[in-house]
């Protein structure tokens, strides 16, 4: 029998935005010599900030540093085909179950980016029912807030603050998956540190925590008269995305991203995900055609249940007898290469 473990708790920001601290270089003092007249000293260049380390906030399945300028309006159209495994029989993917998201954002001020998106979500791949994992339709509401920017002799990184708040609104008349409202929620929170390391090269590492406020359970038995339950997966989740961009022409880029989770769970680890693509650009327009594991639109579904795997691989992980309570070995296979097609489509208007 299942049982249901509830737990409502908002995270806070990530411990992770003491890195800024540390990227902060010491300045250099210079003595002047008193002897020489001020209007002969040569005028000296105040260092710019550098500008485009990526052409659009999204890099295949990621933020990234970029926030528009103030006053900018965008729109997101991104688009999950299914697993291409299948091959003729669901047209590679494009004739099997598919989700899409619709975003809307906008930069009241400087550095900062706000937005709301619904994202159409369909479970139809997830083996286990996991109580969050449930089809949708998911609104989120999101912000990003640009900390510091790359430049010269003062940030060798730019560094950004990605969070979101997600509900799902699965319709549950009878409470039979949702018992209370904040069940429906999860948070999602990230640091993207990133280096425009020449015209053409731009890379970013991007440490997350994923939070879901409720999780299934089992029982296990500790002595003949008394049960424990256990989590199948732990409220919180650590992974961390690593992305790069190369642009190949003035409005052609090839982009990668990495996804590692890092959280081990009792059951239902998450697998990694793997994309690549190309990015194609105008002063307004950003499109992105890739190859990617990640099936959902939401980041911290794809980070918690993600089961599509690039990669052939074997896991050990532990269970216990539910009769004795002693620790079983288990072993179980996943079979890689579940790739997917997709793109994200986005559209900006300033004012």
């Amino acid at each position: 029998m299942t049982f249901k473990i509830y737990k409502s708790r908002i995270l806070p920001a990530l411990a992770a935005l003491m890195i800024v601290g540390l990227l902060m270089p010491v300045g250099e003092l210079i003595a002047q010599d008193d002897t020489v007249a001020t209007s002969d000293a040569p005028a000296v260049k105040k260092p710019k900030p550098v500008k485009n380390t990526f052409q659009s906030i999204w890099i295949i399945d990621n933020q990234t540093v970029m926030v528009p300028i103030k006053k900018t309006f965008e729109m997101d159209i991104m688009h999950r085909f299914g697993t291409v495994e299948n091959g003729y029989e669901d047209f590679w993917g494009f004739f099997a179950p598919s989700n899409i998201r619709l975003g809307f954002n906008y930069s009241p001020a400087n550095k900062l980016n706000i937005g709301i998106g619904v994202t159409k979500t369909t479970a139809a791949v997830i083996p286990h029912q996991s109580i969050s994992s449930v089809s949708g339709p998911i609104w989120d509401a999101n912000l990003k807030y640009s900390i510091i920017t790359q430049t010269k002799d003062k940030y060798p990184v730019s560094v950004s603050y990605y969070g979101n708040a997600s509900y799902n609104t699965k319709p549950d008349p009878n409470n039979d998956i949702y018992t209370n409202y904040s069940d429906r929620l999860s948070f999602f929170h990230q640091i993207l540190i990133a280096r425009k390391v020449n015209d053409k090269l731009s890379v970013q590492v991007a440490p997350s925590i994923s939070h879901q406020n409720v999780v299934n359970g089992y029982f296990t038995k500790m002595n003949d008269s008394t049960l424990k339950i256990e989590p199948d997966m732990n409220f919180n989740h650590y992974a961390i995305a690593l992305s790069a961009r190369y642009k190949v022409t003035d409005v052609t880029s090839i982009l990668i991203n990495y996804d590692q989770p890092i959280t081990q769970h009792a059951q239902n680890n998450p697998n990694p995900n793997l994309s690549f693509g190309v990015e194609f650009n105008t002063s307004s327009h950003s499109f992105q055609l890739f190859f990617t594991n990640y099936f959902y639109l939401n980041p911290q579904t794809n980070n918690l249940y993600n089961r599509n795997s690039p990669f052939s691989y074997t896991q050990e992980y532990y269970t216990k007898d539910p009769s004795t309570g002693e620790p079983v070995l288990n072993q179980k296979s996943y079979e890689g290469g579940k790739f997917l097609i997709g793109f994200n489509i986005t559209r900006l208007w300033n004012y």
